[in-house]
């Protein structure tokens, strides 16, 4: 067990050679799964468990506990609640605390006996002794029946994947910089869809003598402003005058025009940050999305629709939902395309102005060119 503060401990795993979450989200410096424990003069609460890959790792920092009085479940999804169901065989006199929502996730994805699970709502204290937590509503940051909870006495906010790092320095506390890149990275793939709803939690929290947060994923933080701080920025203010340009190129026509329209872009003093997606990392693309104004897809045309590289870019966009102002597409065909159409029916949710897509049959001519000029130009216009 790790101490983070008197009778709270970190009994969470490290998981620094993970590649991939939920298959889908690249991991470059691994994840951890957090756990607390807290130690009250009557009773013991776990907050949260680790992903059943680890459960070993948490019945062995627990063997010494004769007794778990209850287990906290923030949020349901499996690398915080797997190991559930073996630690409550272990423990037949443990009570779950969880949301209504939450209750209901555990029951559908681990089949726990709801008897098990006590409900919990804003504002409830569960008193240890000596110790009390309170209960904090949190939906959807970033499953509906979330929660968070603050430990009063510590001044310790357990946000749960809120403020939190794919970082696989679990319990520990790192430097300022590094904290800010990971979490950075975590708000664009995790949080970002939820911000509008998220702002509201903010103010609240704010509220809080915070000295403490500890999330369910990276580093314990005793500076307790900073990731809050940086949210509040993220969500609020407005984009830059910045375009990211999502491009493959399978024979060089496609990537001739994406040199081009960056080019154009530069000179009107927009900020160009292009991705190869064949190969760049998707966090990357999320994170440079976060505060662009400008979003631009560059396909050629494989038989008659998108590359499937785009094809993923676009559901990536599509899903993180950035504040973007501007999109369009670029790109080139050999005999016959429908790229443009199949990529606004993948954008259909997005709020920003569609400028018309500049294809160019084959190599692109001059006055394809042109036309990427006057496209940079709205772009840049329409920050």
């Amino acid at each position: 067990m790790k101490p983070i503060a008197e009778s709270v401990y970190f009994v969470g795993s490290n998981d620094p050679g993970r590649r991939l979450f939920d298959a889908l989200i690249p991991l470059p410096k691994g994840t951890s799964y957090n756990a607390y424990l807290v130690k009250g003069k009557e009773k013991t609460l776990l907050l949260d468990t680790v992903d059943p890959s680890k459960k070993d790792e948490l019945f062995a920092l627990l063997a010494t506990l004769s007794r778990i009085d209850y287990i906290l479940a923030h949020h349901a999804e499996q690398d915080h609640s797997g190991t559930l169901p073996h630690l409550l065989e272990k423990h037949p006199e443990t009570t779950v605390l969880a949301s209504g929502k939450g209750k209901q996730f555990l029951m559908d994805l681990l089949h726990l006996d709801g008897d098990r699970i006590r409900t919990v709502k804003q504002g409830d204290l569960i008193d240890l002794g000596g110790k009390t937590l309170e209960i904090i509503e949190t939906p959807w940051a970033h499953w509906p029946e979330t929660i968070s909870s603050f430990l009063r006495e510590d001044g310790i906010l357990f946000s749960c994947d809120l403020f939190g790092a794919h970082l696989a320095r679990g319990g520990e506390v790192v430097g300022d910089e590094e904290l800010l890149d990971a979490a950075k990275r975590y708000y664009a793939e995790i949080m970002m869809p939820y911000r509008t709803i998220i702002s509201r939690h903010l103010p609240l929290l704010a509220k809080l003598p915070i000295r403490i947060i500890a999330p369910s994923h990276g580093p314990v933080q005793r500076n307790p402003a900073l990731i809050p701080r940086a949210y509040a920025s993220w969500i609020n203010d407005p984009p830059k005058r910045k375009a990211v340009i999502m491009w493959v190129s399978m024979h060089g026509s496609t990537k001739t025009m994406v040199d081009r329209l960056a080019e154009e872009l530069t000179s009107k003093k927009m900020e160009v940050k292009m991705f190869d997606m064949e190969c760049d990392d998707i966090g990357e693309v999320a994170m440079e999305l976060i505060d662009a104004s400008a979003a631009v897809f560059a396909s050629p045309t494989v038989v008659a629709g998108l590359h499937p590289a785009i094809v993923s870019a676009a559901y990536l966009l599509e899903v993180i939902r950035p504040a973007i102002r501007s999109v369009s597409l670029v790109g080139s065909y050999g005999w016959s395309t429908g790229i443009a159409a199949q990529l606004k029916t993948f954008l259909k949710n997005t709020q920003a102005t569609w400028f018309p897509p500049v294809l160019a049959k084959g190599l692109p001519h001059a006055q394809d060119l042109e036309r990427l000029s006057a496209l940079a130009g709205a772009i840049a216009e329409n920050t």
